[in-house]
């Protein structure tokens, strides 16, 4: 089993929550915020949880963040922290450091200053909610970075009987294909002869390039 030690500066709801999941798959986090309620809070689930300032380049190295493979800038509302904590990352030769953004400013400012990964929460969970609010035959989708995402979608009723081929679904959707299931749940088959008529009820998985189907779907095209 593959241990990384992944450091999480900032221990609010966010910080919390991606704490809690690292460990529960057995990963070494090192948790720091200076609420000692929350520290307490997350010592029994996390590998080190410690009470301190994350802004303080000697306390970071002395616990050890020196040592992570990963550091994540949990605190999004305190800009002039999270740049500074940011900032003792990189003098620490942290080579991932992934960090959280109240608005479009602050996403701007950290990466700037070398964040390899922004990431917005809220605008995230809005994007996800809005997205299954507009899905019709999307069942899942999995955005991995930019406009690259897995999908996971009940074939429409009109491409029924009609083969992969024929629907010409790589080049109309921009669609790489990973495999099909016979129905929600069912197992994934990555072989599938792409000559042979779908059957009503397939569930397709594939790579998605770019929006296309996404907005097919969304605008109720894929009946």
């Amino acid at each position: 089993m593959t241990h990384k030690i992944i450091g999480i500066l900032g221990l609010g709801r966010f910080g919390t929550a991606l704490a809690q999941e690292l460990s529960t798959f057995n990963q070494e986090v090192i948790a720091i915020d200076n609420n000692p309620e929350l520290v307490e809070e997350a010592a029994d689930f996390v590998s080190k949880a410690i009470i301190g300032d994350m802004t303080d380049l000697d306390f970071l190295k002395a616990v050890g963040i020196d040592q992570c493979d990963v550091v994540v800038i949990a605190t999004g509302t305190n800009l002039e922290s999270a740049v500074l904590a940011l900032m003792h990352c990189k003098k620490l030769g942290i080579q991932n450091i992934i960090a959280k953004a109240k608005d479009s400013i602050h996403e701007e400012v950290l990466y700037e200053i070398g964040a390899n990964r922004v990431i917005a929460p809220e605008r995230e969970s809005g994007m996800n909610l809005a997205s299954t609010l507009m899905r019709h035959k999307i069942t899942d989708i999995y955005h991995l970075e930019g406009d690259v995402s897995i999908l996971e979608f009940m074939i429409p009723k009109e491409w029924v009987g009609k083969s992969v081929t024929e629907l010409n679904i790589r080049q109309k959707f921009e669609l790489n294909l990973i495999g099909t299931r016979t129905g929600k749940g069912k197992p994934l088959s990555t072989d599938f002869p792409i000559n042979q008529p779908l059957q009503d009820g397939t569930v397709i998985v594939a790579i998605s390039n770019n929006r296309t189907f996404e907005k097919y779907d969304y605008l109720g095209y894929l009946k």
